[in-house]
């Protein structure tokens, strides 16, 4: 599988990924940058071709949510760079993606006065190529290639999105919230296994305080700034924070009493309310239950805002848009009130570096706002992040949801990416990468084994898991009550016999064949030996399954081939070391750590007896000889049936090691 992202790649902004699977190439988003006006706005097309073939070249855009910097390089690359295939998005997503589009065209052309900017035509013709995708339906793009949606909370109608093709597939997430708010819920996912996801990590080294916490905060800083007569700006977007954050103090007003005005800027949010009426079942149970009711975005307290306002005395609150201070009327407020020190400027989401937003939360005392102004910043500056991005236990919860066997990460700086990237290499013992712009990625991906199992396997398996859960049930008052769950996941043990072709693989139950019986195959590249000295029994498949008929037990192993160039630069190791048994020394001292895996014995010969290190009754690692047909170094793992348990202990720091 092939991974290149054209945006967001160790930045935030410009969120578009190319990614190849099985033959079919989708490109995911397709944002632009709010911290540039240059051409650097897009993403680099030209990676695609040079000549503007683009459809023949994609087979699917698929874009996650609405706000800009995933989806505002769309009309450029449909309409004026050529793209004609199909575009996919939620419904919601649909609505109100050309809405924010056509705003900041307003603001590029006819405040800004930029030229060759994509027009209102242009959007519209853009917009008749979106095929709506729904929450967990299966979309089929061609005869291979299917589409899935998953909810991802942030904003109304973000989704995230597995896509299959063949053996492989993968799951972007787009921008995703695993913390419920006041109007939406939490994102979720089912365990699907992907080759490859590819999640953001905006907030990848951050772990937030309670939401409860945080709302006090903020209330009690608007409160504080109101009473010495101050003003409060909240720069915001039009729909999502901007609706948590009017829920939050319309509720708070009243609940106090108060009469400070408190006004909402963006003239979109008629029509944000009646989206949210539309899509009532993207929002949380509390909204869907009250809205029966009441509408709980008609706001008691917030009126709509004039410009004339901003030079009235007296305090006020102002939401205003957009969030970063970096076009439209929330930087005309901020000119206005920067000097007065009495004011307040609390920014509840991420800046993009380059906006005035991020100047000011960087400490800068004086801003550019543009090259003829600058302001003179007094007002107090706070940062309370109500950002609908997932924090770093969010990231590891959905990789813990979605169980993949490879990570890609993308939309975060890169110093927050580090961290990130090693916290999951430890924990799930997964790789994962952390790409720059423009830098292709190739991903190994596995091939499924689909093999027919046995009754008796099954049937042994079943009766083991019945046990367990009886002998695990609750006892009350000298009654055993068996637990009331179902059985929804089965462990199953079993020796995989794979298929030539004619007959199918076949997961069998050891005490249902006699390893005399079975034929010699030898695979190409690896060397058995039975624990006897005789030959050993060889079946080529995924991992090497070695049948040692004089002891009739069952071996499995496996050769880690990796990168030794990587491996020593991450260790710190001289050109002159051997990097295989430097890494094999490596684990054991990690296994060391733990009472379960702690080597049994260590023999650090070298020649013709590699070096070895073993764990518990017959798990061995040790250093193969290269082969002319791979000079690259390896790991060998072997481990015995009856300590597999074990040997995926030992597995997963291999992996943490080796990469």
């Amino acid at each position: 599988m092939k991974v290149v992202p054209l945006g967001a790649g160790q930045d935030v902004g410009r969120s578009c990924v190319l990614v190849t699977l099985g033959g079919k190439t989708i490109m995911f988003d397709c944002g632009m940058h709010m911290g540039y006006n240059d051409e650097r706005r897009f993403p680099d097309f030209n990676y695609i071709t040079t000549e503007g073939d683009f459809t023949s070249r994609i087979d699917a855009v698929v874009i996650t949510h609405f706000h800009l910097d995933h989806c505002g390089a769309l009309p450029h690359f449909t309409e004026q760079r050529g793209y004609h295939g199909p575009i996919y998005m939620t419904p919601p997503t649909k609505a109100i993606c050309p809405i924010l589009l056509e705003d900041f065209r307003k603001v590029a052309i006819e405040r800004k006065g930029e030229t060759g900017f994509f027009t209102s035509q242009h959007i519209k013709d853009c917009m008749k190529k979106v095929v709506p995708l729904h929450l967990h339906e299966t979309v089929w793009v061609d005869d291979e290639l299917e589409l899935r949606a998953y909810y991802a909370g942030h904003v109304l109608g973000a989704a995230m999105v597995y896509a299959r093709c063949g053996n492989e597939s993968v799951v972007y997430t787009g921008d995703y919230n695993m913390t419920p708010d006041r109007h939406l819920g939490a994102a979720w996912i089912d365990k699907v296994r992907p080759d490859v996801l590819i999640t953001e990590t905006t907030y990848g080294t951050t772990i937030r305080d309670s939401k409860r916490s945080r709302e006090r905060d903020f209330l009690e800083k608007v409160h504080r700034c109101v009473l010495r007569g101050g003003k409060v700006l909240i720069p915001c977007f039009a729909l999502g924070r901007a609706q948590e954050l009017c829920i939050l103090i319309d509720s708070y007003w009243e609940r106090m009493g108060l009469t400070v005005p408190v006004y909402f800027s963006a003239g979109l949010t008629e029509k944000a309310n009646r989206y949210y009426k539309l899509f009532i079942n993207w929002t949380n149970q509390k909204v869907k239950e009250s809205f029966v009711n009441r509408n709980p975005f008609d706001f008691k307290y917030i009126k709509p805002w004039s410009r004339d306002y901003v030079d009235l005395p007296g305090p006020m609150v102002v939401f205003a848009t957009p969030g970063m201070l970096h076009i439209g009327m929330s930087l005309e407020v901020f000119r206005k009130w920067a000097p007065d020190e009495r004011n307040m400027l609390i920014m509840p989401g991420y800046c993009v570096a380059g906006t005035v937003g991020a100047k000011v939360l960087s400490g800068m005392k004086v801003v550019e706002i543009d090259q003829y102004s600058q302001v003179q910043v007094n007002i107090d500056v706070q940062n309370l992040s109500f950002s609908a991005h997932a924090d770093a236990k969010g990231i590891m919860e959905l990789i813990r949801q979605a169980s993949p066997r490879n990570v890609v990460l993308v939309h975060g700086e890169k110093s927050r990416m580090s961290y990130l990237k090693s916290k999951i290499m430890g924990e799930f013992g997964c790789p994962c990468y952390d790409p720059a712009n423009g830098e292709l990625l190739e991903i190994e991906t596995g091939q499924d084994v689909r093999a027919l199992m046995s009754d008796q396997l099954f049937q042994a398996a079943w009766a083991k898991e019945q046990e367990r859960r009886q002998k695990s049930a609750v006892s009350l008052d000298d009654s055993v009550v068996p637990a009331a769950t179902p059985i929804t996941q089965l462990p199953i043990r079993g020796v995989l016999f794979l298929g030539d072709g004619k007959r199918p693989a076949r997961l069998l139950d050891p005490s249902e064949f006699d390893l005399d019986d079975i034929p010699v195959v030898s695979a190409s590249g690896v060397e058995g030996e039975s624990s006897s000295g005789e030959d050993a029994t060889v079946a080529a498949g995924v991992d090497d399954l070695t049948l040692s008929s004089g002891s009739n037990q069952v071996v499995f192993s496996t050769r880690r081939v990796f990168d030794g160039t990587d491996l020593a630069e991450r260790m710190g190791l001289p050109s002159s070391v051997d990097v295989a048994a430097a890494a094999l020394l490596a684990i054991r001292e990690l296994l060391l750590t733990d009472t379960a895996t702690q080597p049994t014995d260590v023999g650090a010969t070298r020649g013709k007896q590699a070096s070895v290190v073993r764990v518990g009754r017959s798990i061995e690692l040790s250093v193969p000889a290269k082969t002319t047909e791979c000079d690259l170094p390896s790991l060998h793992v072997s481990w015995a049936w009856e300590e597999e348990e074990l040997a995926t202990q030992v597995l997963v720091v291999v992996n943490r090691v080796l990469g």
